[in-house]
């Protein structure tokens, strides 16, 4: 196991500053997710960690050794790949054997150590078998082993769930997050799939255009971001947004309006879906909020069962409620709405920084 961190990385081909200024302290033993859109830079730290990429600019500390100038094989940390990269013509034995091999260990070393990964990932019985007979996630499970029989101190994985389905996908998310609780190894992964993201991270990183806009716990991120991106980033269905301004002491948008103690600025409301409450199905204790409550007009209803999404109009801005139970509402009915006081938050309208 070891504590990885990064100190004011950056990374540019050619004219291209793809990473900047990035600083991450990874502690010993935790399950880190870096996580943003495509191009964000998450996949070239990844490796610049493995040493697969050369860092411009700052450190690399990995067990409190700087290993910039470390060749990869040296740096004790194995790299699990989107695609599975298994040598066709081996046996699922000998592909995870391969890298004990490389390193000239003991084959009774490399008997037992693949022994206990096949016991580990359930893959006993597939031992003798070639990975053109072997389903996606068994593969993934056989990438998995081959990364596991070298007790690395460090577990990189970049995007390894997105070649298989979404049934594979989240039993993969739980088999992953089991392996990182049974070996309590340091585990880095980058995802584009903020659900992913929030569902195995001890912690989550979320990057921006190779900039790093906020690490923290992935609930922690969700009511607390940082800023608008990581507010329209973070969270399925996505917040809504109100455009409006704050002027002297007051915030309006849409049909939205209440007192604020912040300065003159454009501004944006960022309201998640289900912190829209019905007027009438508001308890005792809650207040109405705004003063007048929201009116507006409900464009679509979609029953889910468990939940009701209402897609309403506000003036001409479009916007998604998330209410418990089933809602019979009808199109073009209007609705009165009221927000969780505590939970709506402000941003700038120009910057996207967080105000309130």
């Amino acid at each position: 196991m070891a504590r990885v961190e990064l100190t004011s990385l950056g990374k540019s081909f050619g004219t291209n500053e793809v990473v900047r200024n990035v600083s991450l302290d990874v502690p010993d033993g935790e399950f880190m997710v870096l996580v943003g859109p495509s191009g964000c830079g998450k996949s070239t730290i990844l490796r610049m960690i493995a040493g697969l990429e050369e860092v411009d600019s700052g450190t690399i500390a990995i067990d409190g050794r700087t290993v910039n100038a470390v060749e990869p094989a040296r740096r004790n940390v194995a790299m699990v790949f989107q695609n599975y990269a298994l040598y066709p013509h081996m046996t699922v034995f000998k592909n995870l054997s391969f890298p004990l091999k490389m390193g000239k260990e003991k084959k009774s070393v490399i008997s037992s150590r693949v022994e206990e990964a096949a016991v580990v990932l359930g893959i006993t019985e597939l031992l003798d078998r070639k990975p053109k007979t072997l389903s996606g996630g068994q593969m993934q499970r056989v990438a998995l082993g081959r990364a596991i029989v070298r007790q690395p101190s460090v577990f990189l994985f970049d995007e390894p769930l997105s070649n298989l389905d979404a049934k594979l996908r989240v039993e993969m998310r739980t088999e992953i997050s089991r392996l990182h609780r049974r070996l309590g190894t340091t585990m880095i992964y980058v995802t584009h799939d903020q659900e992913e993201a929030m569902t195995m991270g001890s912690r989550i990183a979320i990057l921006h255009e190779g900039d790093l806009q906020q690490v923290d716990r992935p609930m922690s991120v969700y009511h607390e971001p940082a800023n608008r991106f990581v507010a329209s980033f973070i969270g399925s269905p996505s917040m809504n947004f109100f455009e409006g301004a704050i002027e002297g002491d007051r915030f309006a948008a849409a049909g939205i309006g209440f007192d604020v103690a912040l300065s003159d600025c454009p501004a944006v409301l960022g309201v998640r879906p289900h912190d829209f409450t019905l007027v009438e199905a508001r308890s005792a204790a809650q207040p109405l909020f705004p003063r007048d409550g929201i009116e507006a007009v409900v464009e679509m209803v979609e029953p889910l069962g468990s939940e009701t999404h209402l897609h309403c109009l506000l003036e001409d801005t479009p916007f998604l409620v998330t209410l418990p139970g089933h809602h019979p509402h009808d199109r073009g009915e209007r609705v009165k709405l009221s927000l969780h006081e505590d939970r709506f938050r402000l941003f700038h309208g120009e910057t996207g920084e967080r105000l309130a």
